[in-house]
């Protein structure tokens, strides 16, 4: 006899929205995965750097000591990086490469907007333009270094966008929201109030807002991953 569930269709569609649902957390643990491994960085500087080198590495460290440090960081972010793209794809069938549509005039428009205000506080804030005050403090090696560092951590704080956003629009079917940015916001950048060892709100402040507007960047790029990080790397580190 047969049921009155798969005569009215009621059953399938539970199913379904269990699976949405399902898959949701899914791709919400990965984000939240990309931003525990960006947190390995304070095993690094609390772990084994006290233990190696007698002190956790800061400016004041040897050269070779800070290059060493952004190395085995950008290897350990880089292998995090690569694990949660392979889950993705292989146990949710999603590719985070999937070329998106073709960014629109004002999308252009708003993603260069958005370049040139992260950068002008920045110089407004460091006195100056941040890579070339970089350069200058570092010198040539240890900047080389320091820039391959900030490719992976724009890296993490991408995937933290693109799987967060993932799992919020599964969740709500509400596209227009920036739900990545928000996570980013409330992980990476509340997290900088103490990544420097010290409490710094107006740090961990404005590491919020540019976090959110990464997750505005990722929408203005058609949720293409290439475009996005090129956008998100310049906000980055100009």
């Amino acid at each position: 006899m047969l049921q009155t569930s798969n005569l009215t269709g009621t059953e399938p569609i539970s199913i379904n929205k269990a699976l949405t649902e399902e898959n949701g957390w899914k791709y919400f643990l990965l984000s939240l995965g990309a931003y525990f491994g960006m947190c390995t960085e304070f095993i690094h500087t609390y772990g084994w750097e006290p233990l190696v080198f007698g002190s956790s590495v800061t400016d004041n460290s040897a050269e070779w000591q800070h290059i060493l440090y952004l190395f085995i960081v950008s290897l350990t972010w880089g292998t995090i990086a690569y694990l949660l793209i392979r889950t993705a794809k292989n146990k949710l069938g999603f590719d985070v490469f999937i070329k998106g549509e073709k960014m629109k005039l004002w999308g252009i428009f708003f993603a260069i907007l958005l370049i040139v205000l992260s950068g002008g506080s920045k110089w407004l804030a460091m006195g100056g333009f941040k890579p070339v005050l970089e350069f200058q403090h570092h010198g040539a090696l240890p900047f080389t270094f320091q820039y391959i560092y900030y490719i992976f951590e724009t890296l993490m704080f991408l995937l933290i966008i693109v799987f967060g956003q993932k799992a919020f629009e599964l969740w709500t079917n509400k596209r227009k929201v920036p739900w990545g940015g928000i996570i980013c916001g409330l992980t990476f950048g509340v997290t900088h109030i103490i990544s420097r060892g010290q409490f710094d709100l107006a740090l961990g402040i404005y590491s919020t807002i540019i976090g959110f507007l990464f997750g505005v960047a990722y929408l203005l790029a058609n949720r293409d991953f290439r475009k996005s990080y090129i956008i998100l790397f310049l906000m980055f580190v100009l």
